[in-house]
């Protein structure tokens, strides 16, 4: 009953910029962690960035100080600024969610939700 929805991939050169997005939408009641994984081909998922609803962050090693996250709570919207990036930046990216949302009037706590994923090409 909720609904990721993400934009903002594409092509970009080496040091080049995106900002990806991503709002939720459908049965929220409220949203605690949203963030961004990443996933190379023939490499496992990873977590490149993520945001607590009071705006705590957390990123990987690996794109401290080229990206940044951010978020609206009152638009249910997570972004994912990246900037200088690096061919090994290529990757699906996708954005996740947890929280809890309300279904006729029945509360669900500790849901998750992924989003189907934007493709991030870095090359020139």
């Amino acid at each position: 009953q909720v609904q990721l929805e993400e934009s903002g991939g594409g092509l970009v050169q080496p040091g080049g910029s995106l900002r990806l997005s991503c709002a939720a939408s459908g049965s929220i009641f409220s949203i605690n962690v949203m963030g961004w994984y990443r996933q190379a081909p023939g490499k496992q998922r990873e977590l490149v960035a993520s945001i607590t609803r009071g705006g705590s962050t957390n990123y990987a090693d690996s794109v401290k100080g080229r990206f940044t996250i951010s978020r609206d709570n009152a638009k249910n919207t997570v972004y994912l600024q990246m900037n200088s990036l690096k061919p090994e930046d290529t990757a699906v990216y996708s954005c996740h969610a947890d929280g809890t949302t309300v279904v006729a009037g029945i509360y669900y706590g500790g849901m998750v939700y992924w989003g189907k994923g934007t493709l991030v090409t870095v090359s020139s």
